[in-house]
């Protein structure tokens, strides 16, 4: 295993993150696609990636209707004091109109419920979801201080903001002393590479860590998913189309994996996720493996180094047109970036 600095933290955290949206939900309406793991199977998977040195797990309140949470709970026992144990809060968990968003009596009834679901006095990284247009930052980043002065949260963090959110919400935190995100959680693979507009130069220039969600895509870039070959029964994105994506496209970048993947003898997805893992600004991926098998391709993706040219042409079959103003100022600084020859 690998471990790099939770962003300008000094936390080392493991490059594969093991996501648990996928514990627990048999019976929801949206997370039993997801695999809704029973406790047994669940136990399984976290304990064969702690041996094998991850030390970073990702749970949220809204996972299986806190289902995950709990079951988390009750199987990390006396190994929760060697994690990096992260959760988050924002979506709805209730039909009350305060059991939703950022305000302050949401996050502090959020947190506790969390803390007590997971059977810990504190958490290690503390993250909000999504934004919340009702509330301001002064509120939030307020709140969320008060938690880590408390000692129940270690850091905090920001996952699904746009990279002007962020910048904002640093800004309060500057200005009013407030403890600030560390981290950033976004949606990043082959074949949506929108982080790379505003929020991976953001997240550089800023030194915060960024953790990648779905990066396979849903599944998509395992490589079972092929042009001409039927979906494999109960495989997570025949039933859910989510993320979004370019079919189209989505299909050339799955025909380069696996000719890659060949090449080495390994896996579409552990190329995919091999990829993510040598883009400069990534600190880790969050895998939300099925089987215990599955999640060992998942964990060989940290050793597999990728040729020059195996990463340029991942990069080309999945490149997207620049978006303005990006195309502008690369054209009006062209003799002032640097070439791609170094020169």
């Amino acid at each position: 295993m690998k471990y790099v600095s939770l962003g300008s933290t000094g936390t080392l955290v493991s490059q594969v993150c093991l996501g648990t949206a996928n514990f627990g939900g048999e019976g929801t309406r949206d997370y039993h696609v997801l695999g809704a793991l029973k406790l047994d199977d669940a136990r399984q998977l976290l304990h064969a990636a702690l041996d094998a040195g991850v030390n970073f797990v990702d749970t949220s309140n809204s996972y299986a209707e806190g289902e995950s949470e709990a079951m988390l709970g009750e199987l990390l026992g006396h190994r929760r004091d060697d994690l990096v144990l992260g959760s988050k809060v924002e979506n709805r968990i209730g039909p009350g109109p305060n059991q939703v968003g950022l305000g302050r009596v949401h996050i502090m009834r959020a947190l506790e419920d969390s803390l007590r679901r997971l059977r810990t006095d504190y958490l290690d990284l503390y993250q909000v979801h999504s934004i919340d247009p009702l509330t301001s930052f002064d509120e939030v980043l307020a709140t969320l201080d008060d938690a880590v002065r408390q000692g129940k949260v270690r850091y905090v963090g920001c996952s699904n903001l746009a990279a002007w959110e962020v910048m904002k919400a640093l800004g309060v935190s500057a200005r009013r002393n407030l403890e600030p995100f560390v981290s950033v959680q976004a949606y990043y693979s082959l074949v949506g590479r929108d982080l790379e507009d505003e929020l991976l130069p953001m997240i550089r220039d800023q030194h915060l860590a960024l953790t990648i969600w779905s990066p396979l895509a849903g599944g998509l870039l395992s490589g079972k998913f092929r042009r001409d070959a039927s979906t494999e029964p109960g495989a997570r994105r025949a039933t859910l189309d989510f993320p979004p994506v370019d079919l189209e496209m989505a299909h050339d970048v799955i025909d380069a994996l696996v000719e890659i993947g060949d090449a080495h003898g390994v896996s579409a997805a552990r190329v995919a996720l091999a990829w993510t893992l040598a883009q400069p600004g990534v600190t880790s991926v969050i895998v939300g493996a099925r089987r215990v098998e599955q999640l060992a391709d998942n964990l060989g993706a940290i050793d597999l180094e990728l040729s020059t040219d195996e990463l340029q042409r991942l990069d080309a079959v999945s490149a997207v047109p620049a978006r303005y103003p990006a195309w502008l100022q690369a054209y009006t600084n062209a003799d002032r970036l640097p070439r791609e020859d170094g020169e």
